[in-house]
């Protein structure tokens, strides 16, 4: 080893992704396909990858995809193969540009935009955390503690559903929970744009980059996810080089883990695509997180969620866990059910898991090694899978090959208020 974790994602795996840090450079800024056991063929280089990969050098390597082909293993067909990320998408009604990017980054850094003015953007997502805030489940607003653990924001610019159980459709979306939710910024959209009113360097900022002389609680929300679209991406790699045709990017161990993860390891199942992610729900029987046994201020939190989710009464009395999907369907059969998430930026985002249960990546190991839990309900795709310490050493090289440098920016200066003089009664 190299005094780092392993850290394995077979299957349904809903890890955040993360693994101990590394040092690194920086930069600025639910039916499944059948698996046949025919003889393995490449899967087609996609589209995105071909893009992403594409050169001009006629003596460079052609772009590849993925493929366990020509070993012992056989890859599991019927899924989208492993590719480039394409480019971000950007919805119509907020299109980019340098202006809006940069109010958005000074408006995550800002904690005025929530209700007590201690908690901003970055207090949940912080640069030096990969994003995230490096605890099993996250802090609270004031008074209260989270009920999840917090996810990185780098590369939630592809998911087409945000949050653990897709509660919302995009960014802009996103920000508004994340800023307006009781346990997290709580703040109030009329007192948000009052005070930004009162910050002349902002009311600039928000007339270059809308057109407006007052700010809004929507052009707030718009500027941050345009940030997050710009400067939240990551697509450097060792592996998206090697999808470009660079055969050494990758080392043998993290080919051979690459093989694994078609194969044996079965990950590709739900973490496939260019995202590495089926972004579809699946229920494991995760450890239970002790934090919501020893803290009264997260069994609050969880039982608030049922209640104002709707949740009806004989669940309320008896649920002890986050119900995920089921928030939203009201369907038993989506109980406990998350959505995959990105195997990308893994290294630098550790806990694991939604409840965070995982510190250390030899846990997840031997909880998917075994087959997960014990409990019926548990995703049918999770198995035993009887790895041998090399090859779970093989699959994390791969699973690390999937992190480039480590998105960091500085944080911006934040606008002072001007008080303005106060009109005097007309005679």
């Amino acid at each position: 080893m190299r005094g780092r974790h392993w850290f394995l994602f077979p299957l349904a795996a809903l890890l955040l992704a993360g693994c101990s840090r590394r040092k690194a450079d920086t930069q600025d800024s639910s039916v499944t396909p059948a698996i046949t056991a025919t003889d393995p063929q490449p899967p087609e280089t996609s589209s995105a990858a071909a893009s992403e990969g594409s050169r001009t050098d006629d003596s460079a390597p052609a772009p590849r995809a993925p493929t366990a082909a020509g070993t012992n293993q056989r890859p599991l067909h019927g899924f989208p193969p492993l590719a480039a990320l394409p480019d971000v998408p950007v919805p119509p009604d907020n299109p980019v540009s340098a202006a809006k990017s940069q109010l958005g980054r000074v408006l995550f850094f800002d904690n005025r935009l929530s209700g007590d003015v201690g908690t901003s953007c970055a207090s949940c997502h912080d640069p030096r955390q990969g994003w995230g805030d490096g605890q099993a489940v996250s802090r609270g607003y004031a008074g209260t503690q989270h009920w999840r653990n917090s996810q990185t924001t780098v590369n939630s610019a592809f998911y087409s559903k945000l949050f653990w159980a897709g509660e919302v459709p995009s960014l802009e979306a996103q920000a508004k929970s994340a800023i307006t939710g009781n346990l997290a910024g709580n703040g109030d959209p009329v007192m948000i744009e009052e005070r930004l009113a009162q910050m002349p360097e902002y009311l600039a900022m928000f007339k270059e980059a809308f057109g407006v002389d007052r700010p809004t609680f929507a052009h707030v929300l718009k500027a941050i996810a345009t940030f997050e679209r710009t400067d939240m991406i990551s697509r450097d790699s060792p592996f998206d080089q090697f999808l470009a045709g660079e055969e050494d990017a990758l080392s043998e161990d993290a080919k051979a883990g690459l093989v694994l993860f078609e194969g044996k390891a079965g990950c590709i199942q739900c973490h496939h695509g260019s995202l590495m992610s089926d972004e579809d729900y699946h229920y494991l029987d995760l450890p239970k997180q002790k934090a919501f046994e020893q803290d009264p201020l997260r069994q609050v939190a969880l039982r608030y969620q049922h209640y104002i989710r709707g949740v009806p009464e004989h669940v309320y009395r008896q649920a002890d866990g986050d119900l995920g999907l089921y928030y939203t369907t009201k369907k038993e059969e989506d109980r406990g059910k998350f959505r995959t998430p990105s195997l990308r930026y893994l290294e630098y985002t550790a806990p694991y898991m939604h409840n965070g249960v995982f510190f250390d990546v030899e846990d997840v190991i031997d909880f998917y090694d075994a087959g997960g839990g014990d409990d019926p309900r548990q995703s049918p795709l999770i198995r035993p899978l009887r790895l041998t310490d090399e090859e779970k050493f093989q699959l994390a090289e791969f699973l690390y090959s999937l992190s480039g440098k480590e998105v960091r920016i500085a944080v911006p200066r934040l606008p002072e208020y001007e008080v303005w003089p106060l009109l005097e009664a007309a005679e």
